[in-house]
């Protein structure tokens, strides 16, 4: 499949702010399943880009704007090709977990971190659900069906940095609590696990469905599994979808804060209000990859009195 996407972020700040120092994640890898044919990044105000991967092999786009500005717009647009994985054959035991080397290997991913800190309840939910597993594959698919009914889905429910025990005790989550709460399990019992920012192909987050070749979403996330001898297995427990072809992969790290999609400090008073959208298209596989340039959201939101005061005071 043949995918268009324009992820766009606005920054609207009550008062003037005198610099703003930027990360962005939001350019598509190129892995076993999907092909990126195309990325650009744009800024307005404009500002050089420095761009490297950082330790987990995520792109990361760096800008700085240092003049006086009350607004901040980003627009990311990418072109990728994606399909769907080649189905995992090799059924390992859950012995082949507690090998030394394979242990060591993935030590990253064993470990508890800031959101995806489980307690004593969730680690003997995990026991429970994978003790009596045959092997690892069916051990990660027990987890992943349980993330999936534990939580509903409820958008705007949580905010970044709560609780995973809290929001598995309170049962309502976004993507990103779905896929924490999956890396904990995991962990929790042994398994290696990987935290997934991306986006998703779908009108729906909650159902995964399409009913059309433009939809308008937010980012999205999901959890990796290591099966020994195999590799990583992705899974998307918010709507208990096979990553497959509606899946575009930014990057993985251990958890959210590896991975976020903007992260930047500014210096100022000023109260930013936060616009953020993702447009993905599925194109005619005859076409040529494209990355039409969307309006730009700062021209509709910024009022003609407040450009002239921008202007004033840069003067």
């Amino acid at each position: 499949m043949k995918l268009d996407i324009c992820y766009r972020t606005l920054f609207c700040f009550d008062t003037v702010v005198r610099e703003s120092q930027n990360e962005v994640r939001a350019c598509p890898t190129t892995n076993q399943r999907q092909q990126l044919l195309n990325y650009r990044l744009t800024l307005e105000p404009s500002a050089r880009i420095l761009s490297f991967t950082d330790y987990w092999g995520t792109r990361v786009d760096q800008f700085g704007v240092t003049d006086d500005h009350h607004a901040l717009e980003l627009t990311a647009e990418a072109s990728v090709e994606t399909q769907d994985p080649l189905a995992i054959t090799a059924t390992p035991p859950l012995e082949a977990l507690s090998e030394s080397e394979f242990r060591q290997s993935h030590e990253e991913y064993l470990t508890c971190t800031r959101h995806t800190n489980w307690n004593s309840a969730l680690a003997k939910e995990a026991h429970n659900l994978t003790n009596d597993e045959p092997d690892v594959n069916s051990a990660v698919a027990a987890i992943w069906e349980f993330v999936n009914t534990r939580l509903s889905y409820e958008p705007d429910s949580t905010q970044i940095g709560e609780c995973i025990t809290e929001i598995a005790a309170r049962g309502t989550g976004v993507c990103q609590d779905f896929a924490h709460l999956g890396v904990a399990l995991c962990r929790s019992a042994g398994i290696p696990a990987r935290y997934v920012s991306g986006y998703l192909f779908s009108s729906n987050d909650r159902t995964g469905s399409i009913d059309r070749d433009l939809v308008r979403v937010q980012t999205h996330a999901w959890f990796e599994a290591a099966i020994p001898g195999v590799g990583w297995q992705p899974l998307d427990p918010t709507n208990k979808l096979t990553v497959g072809h509606q899946h575009v992969k930014i990057g993985h790290g251990r958890d959210y804060d590896d991975v976020p999609p903007l992260r930047g400090v500014y210096s100022g008073s000023g109260v930013p209000e936060v616009k953020a959208s993702v447009e993905i298209r599925r194109m005619d596989p005859t076409l040529s990859p494209t990355t039409p340039l969307q309006p730009s959201l700062l021209r509709e939101v910024m009022k003609p009195h407040t450009r002239l005061q921008h202007q004033q005071q840069q003067q």
